[in-house]
């Protein structure tokens, strides 16, 4: 067996109870009593460990205890590991099992603490010892150092616990004559020096019986202060003449000196006070998501299918309205406040609500600028393959783009961390976070039965348990309250200021939104989305595996396959009224929807869509190049009523007028067969700006473009139509406008990827690989000097190619210093196997790989143990 796959299989349990081993010293010895599997779950949770892959254990180890790459692991706890993690940073160092068991347990009622505590105690620490937050074997438990810093309770960084600092490190500065008088004030005999001293207050403290017996002695008044001071913060400021109770706890040592006027509670007389508890609340499992309402499943599928199509209704309309050019962009980037309003107004939805839909469009890559020089938002040409497609496919490629979207619509209408506005479309609006919050609080609510919606509260409360110490982004000023799927504002609980907690809110509110929820109830397209087992199996869909195992392209086709028998299906006729409207009795079909649209106004949205015909409605249609026969056809193939005699002379009326005049381009001139209309226009006082006179009976001619001509006259009741140089009319459809094509933004990810299998075991094996390198045991001559660790060999040309070519003759492995053609060194483990024409080759075992080495390049070589050889 070679000496890298001895070292790979090598594996010492770090949970030693005691004998045999020799307990590790450092975290990097720890880190080598663990297998591969227990390397790979360490780079697995903390993956910017490997960033790069590190050169050996050493390295990784350091790399693991940086202030940084704690933070981040802290940051990723939940509440009970994290509380083990505070217990650990005031517990003795190091500390036993028990010791630390005891901390969160504390006494109980007979001395037995907290039973769930107990039970839910070997998880946190098996979670802190994968994660190399906490080493050791279960008599020595130790703390990374870094993280002891983070959390040990110091003046400046009040411990979590609060706690405050021990007896030894409160009385650091004290004279020894005061040490004297404190231990003889609480009955304890003298000593000869100050350690003993703070000893022997310690064991007092630390002993129930004789602590008990000094409290009872105490007045009540000075019970009083050690009640406010007992769960913290420990610290008390005072006078220069302190009353007779915190004298009397002064004189006792139960309250230290920090300052002059600052005094604090030594942390082992309160953890006396507390029964023995680091925390007054400890909460070794989650909160539980409380229904707060049950529906029938399948009407929170039809819910959700109803606002799923809302949604893509909504998106259509959002960008038809910026179908001939949106608004300009703003030099800083993003959306005018100005321009969001209008397009809420649009819409008919709020202000929020607004944003989201522009981000959502944004971020699907069906929105985007142009890139002009007079910059605009338009659609992109992923938009006109979007329409193509079916509903529920439609649906499918907004949510897979809001999931995993890390731009927040949220924070549209606060401010940055420089006061600056954050506008919709513009920077600043990514937080990484979100698609973490958004799966997980879909995947909280699928936890509950099929048809039930969970408080909001509770998700919240369960967020916070899970990752206790993310905290709020600085400079981001929270939105008052979230959008709802009808605009309005909805209650938010606790009023929360965190950024976790708001981006919790918002992911509830945006999935009702998109149909992922219906009443607030997970639908089921939205458990295929999530890859997670349905409520009700599908025949024709294929059931998903819990984890994530499979891609979202996949799941969201899993998901749209569920969805679109529940979407309702287009119609190909409305119901023409004699006011005027036509009442569309459910979504209809694109080419009806699209002339209607240019034919009349909506009027009002619901479940069904009042349209309504007005003179200015029949000019556009007129305009687009239909002609009143042509609408009266289109009416009367698409009415399940007959056409109404007020709008047939609507439609009639408006044609007879439309394009009696004629504008074209003098400037711009206006031509009428009727001489006495021209006059008529000529005498009209509202005409004065357009500056006409008349060149011919039955021609007038204007000082102004033809634009602005024939606005002007249809401001004054007219309908010319424009005409082209040869006379004909001109249809006035604006044509589309397109963004060049436009790829969606990318998310901002929330820290290194997580790795993949492969990447895992060929880091594990570089590391291994290293650290066999830098650990091997090398022979030394009796008069060589002594070698500092982590220097190269040093040997002459002669002596390692005699070394070398000795190894290639008996197979034995060396150690060799090693510059590279770039001259960076490094130390390498090598069994040679030919030595010639100037280079070595041989197998190395710090690359796992064959490989070759030319001779001048080698520092020197040495022999390695037989042990290791």
């Amino acid at each position: 067996m070679g000496t890298g796959e001895r070292n790979r299989e090598a594996h010492v349990p770090e949970r030693n109870a005691g004998g045999g081993a020799t307990p590790p010293r450092t975290l990097a010895e720890a880190l080598r009593t663990r297998g591969d599997e227990g390397l790979a779950a360490l780079l697995r949770a903390r993956p910017d460990l490997l960033s790069p892959v590190p050169n050996d254990l050493t390295q990784l180890a350091t790399r693991a205890g940086t202030r940084a790459s704690v933070v981040r692991a802290l940051e990723r706890l939940d509440r009970f590991a994290l509380q083990t993690a505070e217990a650990l940073a005031v517990a003795p160092d190091p500390a036993p099992y028990p010791v630390l068991l005891a901390l969160l347990t504390g006494d109980g009622e007979n001395g037995e603490g907290d039973p769930a505590v107990a039970a839910a105690f070997p998880r946190a620490v098996e979670q802190l010892r994968t994660q190399a937050l906490v080493w050791g074997d279960d008599e020595r438990l130790r703390l990374v150092r870094t993280a002891r810093e983070l959390l040990a309770p110091s003046p400046q960084h009040p411990s979590p616990t609060g706690l405050g600092p021990s007896v030894s490190e409160a009385t650091a500065g004290m004279s020894p004559g005061r040490l004297q008088e404190i231990i003889a004030t609480a009955g304890l005999p003298a000593t000869h020096d100050p350690v003993s001293a703070v000893a022997a207050l310690t064991g007092l403290f630390a002993d129930r019986a004789r602590m008990a017996a000094l409290l009872d002695t105490a007045p009540p008044d000075a019970l009083a202060v050690l009640d406010r001071l007992v769960w913290g913060p420990p610290y008390g400021e005072v006078t220069a003449d302190p009353p007779p109770p915190v004298r009397w706890l002064r004189d006792r040592g139960l309250l230290l000196p920090v300052s002059t006027r600052t005094l604090v509670l030594p942390r082992e007389a309160a953890l006396h006070l507390r029964g023995g508890r680091a925390h007054r609340v400890v909460e070794p499992a989650p909160p539980r998501v409380e229904v707060l309402r049950e529906y029938r499943p399948q009407a929170v599928d039809s819910a959700a299918a109803g606002q799923a199509y809302t949604a893509l209704s909504t998106v259509e309309e959002l960008l038809r309205e910026w179908n001939e050019g949106g608004p300009q962009v703003l030099r800083a980037g993003g959306l005018s406040v100005r321009d969001l309003k209008r397009t809420a107004v649009a819409l008919d939805v709020a202000e929020p609500v607004a944003a989201f839909w522009l981000e959502l469009c944004h971020g699907a890559g069906l929105l985007a600028s142009d890139g002009e020089a007079d910059e605009r938002y338009a659609p992109t040409p992923a938009y006109d393959d979007w329409l193509d497609l079916p509903p529920a496919e439609r649906w499918a490629r907004l949510v897979t783009a809001w999931l995993p979207g890390t731009r927040t619509s949220g924070l549209v209408g606060g401010q940055d961390a420089k006061g600056r506005a954050l506008s919709a479309l513009g920077p600043e609006l990514d937080r990484s976070p979100a698609p973490e919050v958004r799966r997980r609080v879909l995947t909280l609510q699928a936890t509950l039965p099929p048809g039930a919606a969970g408080s909001p509260e509770s998700v919240l409360a369960r967020l916070a348990w899970e990752r206790p110490l993310r905290g709020s982004a600085a400079g981001d000023a929270p939105r008052t309250t979230p959008p709802t799927a009808t605009g309005a504002a909805a209650p938010t609980p606790a009023a929360p200021t965190d950024l976790r907690s708001r981006l919790a809110l918002w992911a509830l509110e945006e999935a009702e939104l998109l149909g992922l929820t219906g009443r607030g109830a997970l639908s089921g397209p939205a458990r295929a989305l999530l890859n997670l087992p349905l409520a009700e199996p599908c025949p024709d869909v294929p059931s998903g595996e819990a984890g994530g195992g499979v891609e979202l392209s996949v799941a969201a086709s899993r998901a749209a396959t569920l969805l679109a028998p529940l979407l309702p299906e287009p119609v190909d006729h409305v119901l023409l009224q004699a006011d005027l409207t036509a009442v569309a009795p459910g979504p209809l079909k694109r080419p009806l929807a699209e002339t209607l649209a240019v034919l009349a106004d909506v009027e009002s949205k619901g479940g069904a869509t009042v349209y309504r015909f007005t003179p200015a409605s029949v000019r556009r249609a007129l305009d687009a190049g239909r002609s009143a026969s042509d609408l009266q056809d289109f009416l009367q193939a698409h009415s399940r009523t007959p056409v109404p005699q007020p709008l047939a002379y609507l439609i009639d009326d408006v044609a007879r007028k439309h394009g009696h005049l004629r504008i074209g381009a003098a400037s711009a001139y206006v031509r009428c067969d009727d001489d006495t209309l021209l006059g008529e226009i000529l005498a009209d006082r509202r005409s004065a700006s357009l500056r006409l006179r008349r060149l011919a009976p039955t021609v007038l001619a204007a000082q102004t473009d033809p634009a602005s001509l024939l606005d002007g006259l249809r401001a004054m009741g007219y309908a010319p139509a424009a005409e082209s140089a040869a006379g004909d009319v001109l249809i006035t459809r604006a044509d589309a406008v397109r963004t060049p094509p436009r790829a969606a933004p990318v998310p901002v990810p929330d820290g290194p990827p997580a790795p993949d299998g492969t990447l895992l075991k060929a880091a594990v094996r570089a590391i291994r690989a290293g650290d066999l390198a830098s650990t091997a045991v090398r022979k030394e001559r009796p008069d060589a000097p002594p070698r500092a660790p982590g220097e190269l060999p040093r040997t002459s040309a002669a002596e390692t190619l005699a070394t070398v070519q000795a190894a290639a003759m008996t197979g034995s492995a060396v150690w060799i210093g090693f510059v590279n053609a770039d001259g960076a060194a490094s130390q390498r483990v090598i069994a040679p196997v030919r030595v010639e024409g100037g280079f070595v080759t041989g197998y190395d075992h710090t690359a796992d790989e064959v490989r070759t080495f030319p001779l001048h390049r080698i520092t020197g070589v040495a022999e390695l143990e037989e042990d290791d050889a």
